[in-house]
């Protein structure tokens, strides 16, 4: 019976675990998946490792919490080192996924990467690192591919698993109804983030662009997309002393995005999701200025959406650091909301983006390569 380890690390990562592992238990029911993740992996049916809870240097502070990760990470080592595994597949998380690529070679198990780290934005030169320590690496995105294959790495492309939890056709008039905003000319879509950080950063520009938009726009109609991962009182305390009224729908993103006309969106998987579902979006992103002056030291890209980077080009705009202002916002969006024609090119843009992402069954398919691997 074949035997494979799953690590992961933060919530994105745990979720993808865990449709791989429902994906690898319908395709042969007998797997044994052991796996260092959390919730959504132990609901898919993989046994945890005991003790070592999902690996997140996210938000890492104090000496204290960088000693529990060190003792989580020495307990996987010895793991790789003493029991056997027929595959470890590494989802995401490079940051640690690929000390134990390194680990897990070094005791000759075979190791499959699965969203793999993305060498064409930063550090290019860990290609040869991956070459030397990952047997197959299976992408998400459709650029990837052709890179990995051509520094010599075994490379599968299974399409977005976006596309299994993205519905493209939702009713519009349907979801305004429902959000009460059915009587709107026009309804904005506010998706600041998933991280305390972003919506900080992010929800206080896209409401004075809410203000100047609602001046000149009474029709005008306000949504905003609560990650899960957000809490309430934060919220609150944005939108105490709103210039708008504002409408907040929690764990919604996909619903809000279809009932919108346009959306405001943090830079990230977010625009991706946009685009399936075929929504025209601004996108926004500020961080500290150190960090920002260090990332344009290492990305490699011009782009940094995502849904820019899967175009090939520079479909939507991108307001990042000192351009991420209300009035830049608001020029974009009066410009988008006007020009007809320029709104309709990037919905076109957008199926354009949604078809090279692949077909739904991106998990499935990546199961398929991990059990071909196994048996390799």
């Amino acid at each position: 019976m074949p035997r494979i380890l799953i690590i992961t690390g933060e919530a994105s990562g745990d979720l993808h675990g865990a449709n791989l592992a429902r994906a690898l238990k319908a395709l042969d029911p007998g797997l044994s998946i052991v796996g260092i993740g959390g919730a959504s992996m132990r609901a898919a049916g993989v046994e945890l490792v005991p003790g070592v809870p999902p690996l997140d240097i996210i938000g890492l502070i104090g000496p204290s919490a960088v000693a529990v990760l060190l003792r989580r990470i020495l307990a996987v080592r010895r793991m790789l080192r003493t029991e056997l595994f027929d595959l470890v597949v590494l989802i995401d998380n490079p940051g640690l996924n690929l000390h134990f690529a390194r680990v897990a070679k070094a005791a000759k198990r075979r190791v499959l990467y699965y969203i793999a780290p993305q060498i064409w934005a930063w550090r290019p030169r860990r290609i040869n690192w991956i070459r030397r320590r990952v047997d197959h690496v299976v992408v998400i995105l459709p650029f990837e591919e052709p890179l990995y294959r051509r520094a010599g790495i075994r490379c599968t492309f299974v399409g977005h698993p976006l596309l299994d939890a993205v519905t493209p056709a939702l009713d519009q008039a349907e979801l305004r109804k429902r959000f009460g905003v059915d009587r709107a000319e026009t309804v904005i879509g506010l998706l600041p983030g998933s991280r305390e950080g972003e919506v900080r950063s992010l929800l206080p520009v896209m409401l004075e662009t809410a203000r100047r938009l609602a001046s000149e726009r009474p029709g005008v109609e306000f949504l905003l997309a609560q990650a899960s991962s957000i809490q309430d009182n934060l919220i609150q305390e944005l939108l105490a002393d709103a210039p708008v009224t504002v409408r907040v729908q929690r764990d919604l993103a996909n619903e809000v995005m279809a009932a919108s006309d346009l959306l405001f969106v943090a830079s990230g998987t977010a625009t991706l999701q946009a685009a399936v579902v075929g929504a025209p979006m601004i996108l926004l992103y500020r961080v500290p200025w150190l960090t920002y002056w260090i990332a344009r030291a290492v990305i490699r890209v011009d782009c940094i959406g995502l849904v820019n980077l899967v175009a090939g080009r520079k479909i939507v705009t991108e307001l990042i650091q000192q351009e991420a202002t209300p009035e830049r916002l608001h020029r974009e969006a009066v410009r988008l909301l006007t020009d007809r024609i320029a709104y309709h090119e990037m919905k076109a843009a957008l199926r354009v983006v949604r078809q090279s992402l692949g077909e739904p069954g991106a998990s499935r398919r990546a199961a398929e390569v991990v059990l071909a691997e196994c048996r390799a």
